[in-house]
């Protein structure tokens, strides 16, 4: 039978060749030694590398993989050099030509490594420019909410945005960015573009911390873009808010002067101010005093609490405040005539008292003073109130008032005449028990022997309301008396208490 043939002579040029072609990752140096199996061994690593690194993805081929493959690499090269040592070629006709062959097919996998790293970039941009797309549409998401609900994913697009741009910035998707920024702000800002300035202060107020997180070669002209629109904003809802009576003005004013001191919005602030204590004042003439009064004195305690940087403004503001006080003040009494005409005599009472204690020197102070004990009365003897009281006094008819009572008592009385005046309580007079005041022969002030406190006031004929108060006890219920004056007749009140009831 036939032998093998012997192995040719050592030759480092076959070696080296049959490694170079190895290299490759085709297997092509143990083809020439005609070694089909291991070459067959090379072709699967080589396609079990591509299985896993296409289609290239960003993160590119596992570490393992990578790492493994060249090893097989280098021990095809190293066993292909060992082979070819002492075996001769097939296929090519010289080892020289093996060798150069071998170092021009390392040229494929060079080749495959270039474009494997631009299809690589490319996934990577195509990842960035999904990150981009994900965050527009994130940002078109929110624009349909309210911003309370929506801030969160503006956020979270704010971050993403600012993440291309400082991670990647020489990426397609980088370069992008500031487009989106101005779209971004323009879709956070929509309220104002609908003019609805009072939904826009805090979203715009939100873009004024951006720069925070973009950096201001992103922004351009964007870092200062929601200035004007913060101070349009804040003026606007503040000065509808103002008009409307409404509360929250003094906050957004307050926030326009402090941040935008010098603005042109910021000097409208004091001629809207100056037209609601305008507004208020001659609200005192219209139907509802008592509100205008109530609006003024509100005024005077917000416009007080508004910052003034400039001069100029804070005195402006200062001298709205001291009008709206003076107009409160003196609104008292038409407010209180207007309690008194709806019936309200406790109110009445308590703003008349309040108007003639601000009001020293006006000149419806005399005629508060009896609109009040007018009212009084009328809480007893509500017949009392039909009227409001003249500021006349005198009277041809003599009405002697005396106090059979231990307490002091302070009598008021309103009709043609309204005032009112004390009398001492009576020292040796006790209080009645109530079955004697029931009885028929009951007659205070009847005892002879007694000097009873007693004053006489002169009254116009007419029918005039008597109300007796304890001055002493402020437990018992006041007394009370119609008295209708006609000439010719002496009249006398008598004031006295019961025991466990008022007079």
């Amino acid at each position: 039978m036939p032998t093998a043939p012997p192995p040719a002579p050592a030759s480092p040029w076959r070696a080296l060749a049959v490694a170079l072609l190895n290299l490759s990752g085709l297997g092509l140096g143990y083809a020439v030694v005609r070694r089909w199996w291991l070459m067959g061994v090379c072709w699967a690593a080589t396609a079990v590398l591509l299985l896993v690194a296409l289609p290239a993805d960003p993160d590119g081929v596992p570490g393992a993989a990578l790492v493994l493959y060249l090893v097989l690499l280098a021990l095809a090269a190293a066993h292909g050099a060992s082979v070819g040592l002492r075996t001769r070629l097939a296929l090519l006709p010289s080892a020289l030509i093996a060798a150069v062959l071998g170092v021009v097919l390392l040229a494929v996998p060079a080749a495959g490594v270039v474009l494997y790293d631009g299809a690589r970039d490319e996934a990577t941009e195509r990842m960035l420019l999904d990150r981009l797309d994900r965050a527009d549409a994130l940002v078109a998401k929110s624009g349909k909410q309210d911003f309370a609900s929506a801030e969160a994913g503006y956020r979270r697009a704010l971050s993403a945005y600012g993440a291309l741009s400082d991670d990647h910035p020489d990426s397609r998707a980088a370069r992008r960015v500031p487009d989106r920024l101005r779209a971004y702000y323009e879709t956070v800002a929509a309220p104002y573009a609908r003019e609805d300035y009072c939904s826009a202060v805090a979203p715009l107020k939100y873009l004024r911390t951006v720069p925070r997180t973009i950096g201001t070669k992103d922004l351009g002209d964007l870092v200062g873009w929601p200035d004007d629109r913060l101070a349009t904003s804040l003026y606007s809802c503040a000065a509808a808010s103002l008009s409307a009576g409404s509360e929250g003005w003094t906050t957004q004013f307050g926030e326009l002067l402090s941040t935008f001191p010098r603005s042109a919005q910021a000097g409208k602030v004091e001629p809207a101010v100056k037209s609601a204590v305008d507004k208020a004042v001659a609200s005192v003439g219209g139907d509802d005093p008592c509100a205008a009064v109530q609006r003024l004195d509100g005024l005077d305690t917000q416009v007080r609490g508004l910052p003034g940087e400039q001069a100029g403004v804070a005195d402006a503001l200062g001298k709205d405040a001291d009008r709206a006080s003076r107009s409160a003040r003196s609104g008292g009494y038409a407010c209180g005539v207007h309690q008194y005409k709806d019936g309200d005599f406790a109110d009445a009472v308590t703003t008349m008292n309040d108007f003639v204690r601000e009001n020293p020197h006006d000149g419806n102070r005399t005629r508060a003073q009896k609109t009040a004990i007018a009212a009084e009365v009328a809480q007893t003897v509500p017949a009392a109130g039909k009227h409001l009281p003249t500021t006349a006094s005198g009277g041809s008819i003599a009405v002697t008032v005396k106090n059979d009572s231990p307490d002091d008592i302070t009598v008021l009385y309103t009709g043609p005449v309204t005032g009112s005046f004390t009398l001492k309580g009576c020292a040796s007079c006790t209080s009645y028990s109530l079955g004697t005041t029931l009885g028929l022969g009951f007659k205070p002030c009847s005892d002879s022997g007694r000097h009873y406190p007693q004053r006489t006031i002169h009254l116009p004929v007419g029918t005039t309301y008597f109300v007796h108060k304890s001055r002493t006890s402020t437990s018992k219920t006041p007394a009370s008396d119609t008295a209708r004056l006609t000439p010719g007749y002496i009249y006398t009140e008598c004031a006295y208490t019961t025991t466990g009831l008022a007079y």
